[in-house]
């Protein structure tokens, strides 16, 4: 109980340091904001591009101090570190937080349920999305602000990763959650370890892959200097990173310096996923030149990764919250003629 008071004190009190009154009757919401990705990949300039865009359409009554490469905290502990007041706002993602409910991963990657990030989003903005995440958000003093999708993600690799066979004894890097269930049961071997440990990891032979990011910023991160194998089109994963903000301090900023930040997230996201569309394209095209191994699989070897996805779906949905998030997202997909 008094840890629960504490928390919530520091949420308190994190609200009225975030935002303050100006001289001139005007309100000012200063935040603070962490992401995981580095300031040089193509996902860290995009949330730059989102800090510029809330700064200018509120001219200036909106300020941000923002944290790249989980300088503050570790990933994973991004969203209890804004929870707490730490931080105000984390721009990570739902899946890492998996250990404290499953329905976190429905909150951020069904991994191979919707084929593009447009239909992902299409759930979010009509098919009541926001107010079912929201469900699972506030109970842990969090607002679920919005969602932006890369498109599907690539893997890298020192070894080939031709087909459903090369995973077998595959060390790669996974994040955690459902993705591990999946791709144990392929027979692959995961680790779970945090986004900034990759390279050295590759680096040093302790993962022979990674599941990181999508083609263009698995560049941005170098890991294609060592990998010499990737897959691509990507169709194992499509997470959806979000921003999600302390609820004290959501609701103590004026109303709209909130629909500022709700609006210039469904921006960033319309300009993330075309983006990282059309650099995926020519990230593919340099890579080849390279001598990189692109592969493409086969609708046998993809048919065999989506069973086993449909059925981890249903043995990590263990929790109501996660059973309500997978039944909205299927009933979403079977509507759109998008799954049978």
């Amino acid at each position: 109980m008094k840890l629960m008071k504490t928390a919530a004190t520091l949420a308190v009190t994190a609200a009225l340091a975030a935002t303050t009154a100006m001289a001139d009757g005007h309100a000012t919401t200063t935040l603070r904001i962490q992401t995981h990705f580095s300031p040089e990949t193509l996902s860290g300039k995009m949330a730059a591009k989102y800090v510029d865009d809330i700064q200018t359409m509120s001219n200036g009554e909106i300020a941000v101090e923002m944290f790249y490469s989980s300088s503050v905290v570790k990933s994973v502990e991004t969203f209890d570190a804004a929870a707490t007041g730490i931080l105000d706002c984390d721009m990570t993602g739902g899946a890492y937080q998996t250990g404290k409910n499953p329905a976190f991963q429905f909150a951020g990657d069904l991994m191979g349920g919707y084929q593009n990030p447009y239909q992902q989003m299409a759930w979010l903005l009509h098919g009541d999305g926001r107010a079912a995440l929201n469900d699972l958000y506030n109970p842990y003093d969090m607002e679920f602000v919005g969602w932006w999708i890369p498109g599907p993600e690539s893997l890298a690799s020192t070894k080939p990763i031709r087909n459903a066979d090369d995973f077998k004894d595959w060390k790669f890097r996974s994040p955690p959650g459902l993705a591990t269930k999946v791709f144990a049961a392929m027979g692959a071997s995961p680790i779970v370890m945090d986004f900034n440990e990759i390279f050295t990891a590759l680096e040093t032979g302790i993962i022979d892959g990674a599941d990181a990011a999508n083609l263009t910023n698995n560049v941005g991160l170098g890991l294609y200097d060592i990998a010499e194998h990737t897959n691509y089109p990507g169709f194992h994963s499509m997470p959806a990173d979000h921003l999600a903000c302390n609820k004290a301090v959501w609701e103590g900023m004026p109303a709209h310096h909130r629909k500022i930040m709700e609006v210039a997230m469904d921006s960033l996201a319309l300009h993330n996923a075309t983006v990282n569309e059309v650099q995926n394209e020519q990230t593919a095209k340099t890579l080849r030149a390279k001598g990189v191994n692109l592969y493409e699989w086969t609708p046998e070897d993809l048919a065999k990764y989506r069973s086993a996805v449909q059925t981890g779906w249903t043995e990590f949905a263990t929790t109501p919250e996660a059973k309500a998030l997978l039944a909205s997202h299927i009933a979403f997909l079977k509507d759109m003629g998008a799954m049978k």
